[in-house]
């Protein structure tokens, strides 16, 4: 029975792809193989010694020690794409706010009304104080082609938009989503000098902090307008205030709200609403409960932001899925040991993502516990599941 722990509420649609007869899924399960996580920061939560696996449900892990579940073994997966339609949904109604002055309309309107004025006659004369420009024909720059950014890419040119887009990671899959009408480009200066609007879709890193700065602002349009719903840090709030007061952006639009920019001129700021519906959280539910149970079940592992893919069907008697380091001689050794003990391979897959590394082999009998026992002691291998 394996035991997992939800730290925060998870769809029921999610948690009925745990089935009762080989999980227990609860709040307050004890030394947890696994975790269910949205929101709740695990920076600072001790881990149990049998914990294999992390599922965050939805793209961002942030509130998770990544660094540390990596030395310590521990799979982090994420679930990319789940919330993708309703982000993009949301970045269409921050283009509009970022053209037109919406939010202020609104709020003008309630102050009329509020201060007793006959409302259906004064907006006709207060209304020219929020007009602004028309998507169509505009030039659109999206950084960051992924499942959100490919999206949101497309639909740009459904509502008659130009399109450019960057992507220095650009995978096969995300191109393969990509309209053939959009302008991939390798340099995201041509981006930037060429967007009327310029949306970001990128996860935040050390690498990725302050992707739009001061530098990059001043490579664009005067009058740019920029939206973020990604995440806060990717954008320097100083830089884009300093921008706005200045004119080089006409409006900034963000679901990351803060005391920098939440009552600044010229910024439209929301609470995280991008994945906010019903639906995205039932997808990235499902997403992240597959993903546990086709790993804790089958070793096998998707959508990993620690390890690299590795999926392989079941063959054989038993199945070893060894955790270690990128480093050489392990499979080597780890072959070595099963030959000695006389076991056949039947079938092996092995993969690295940056530093770590992650194998299974399927054996055609049972490993003797001594050679297994050996296993774990070779040097780089972090630990091994038997299956």
């Amino acid at each position: 029975m394996f035991q997992i722990k939800t730290m925060n509420k998870i769809s029921p649609k999610g948690l009925a792809q745990l089935p009762g007869e080989k999980y227990t899924v609860a709040d307050d399960v004890a030394n947890e193989d696994a975790i269910l996580v949205r929101s709740a920061k695990l920076h600072d939560y001790e881990f149990p010694a049998n914990l294999w696996a992390i599922a965050r449900a939805g793209a961002g892990t942030n509130n998770i020690p990544v660094d540390r579940c990596s030395e310590a073994g521990i799979i982090v997966f994420n679930t990319p794409g789940a919330n993708a339609n309703a982000v993009k949904e949301l970045v269409i109604c921050a283009l509009l706010c970022a053209s037109r002055d919406i939010m202020g309309g609104y709020s003008w309107v309630r102050e009329q009304a509020e201060a007793g004025a006959e409302v259906a006659a004064v907006v006709e004369k207060g209304k020219s104080a929020f007009v602004g420009p028309e998507l169509y024909r505009k030039t659109l720059g999206v950084v960051g082609l992924g499942a959100i950014g490919a999206l949101v890419a497309n639909v740009a040119l459904s509502l008659g938009m130009e399109v450019y887009g960057y992507d220095p990671f650009l995978s096969v899959d995300a191109a393969l989503r990509l309209d053939r009408h959009v302008h991939v480009v390798k340099d995201a200066g041509e981006l930037y000098r060429n967007a009327d609007y310029v949306t970001i879709h990128m996860p935040y890193t050390k690498d990725t902090k302050h992707t739009i700065n001061a530098d990059t602002i001043a490579q664009m349009k005067d009058g740019v307008r920029v939206v973020n719903l990604a995440r806060g840090e990717l954008v320097d709030d100083e830089a884009m205030l300093a921008a706005i007061e200045s004119g080089k952006v006409a409006r900034y639009v963000t679901d990351f709200p803060n005391n920098t920019v939440a009552l600044a001129k010229g910024v439209v700021a929301f609470p995280h609403l991008g994945a906010s519906t019903p639906e995205s959280e039932d997808n990235c539910a499902v997403m992240a409960a597959d993903e546990l149970r086709d790993f804790l079940e089958n070793g096998n592992v998707k959508n990993s932001v620690n390890f690299p893919t590795v999926v392989m069907e079941r063959s054989g008697v038993q199945r070893l899925c060894i955790v270690h380091r990128n480093v050489p001689a392990i499979l080597a050794n780890v072959t070595l040991q099963l030959s000695n003990d006389g076991v056949n391979v039947e079938n092996m897959t092995n993969k690295s993502k940056g530093d770590y590394a992650y194998t299974i082999v399927d054996v055609g009998s049972a490993v003797d516990q001594k050679i297994l026992d050996h296993i774990v002691t070779i040097s780089g291998v972090l630990r091994m599941r038997v299956i």
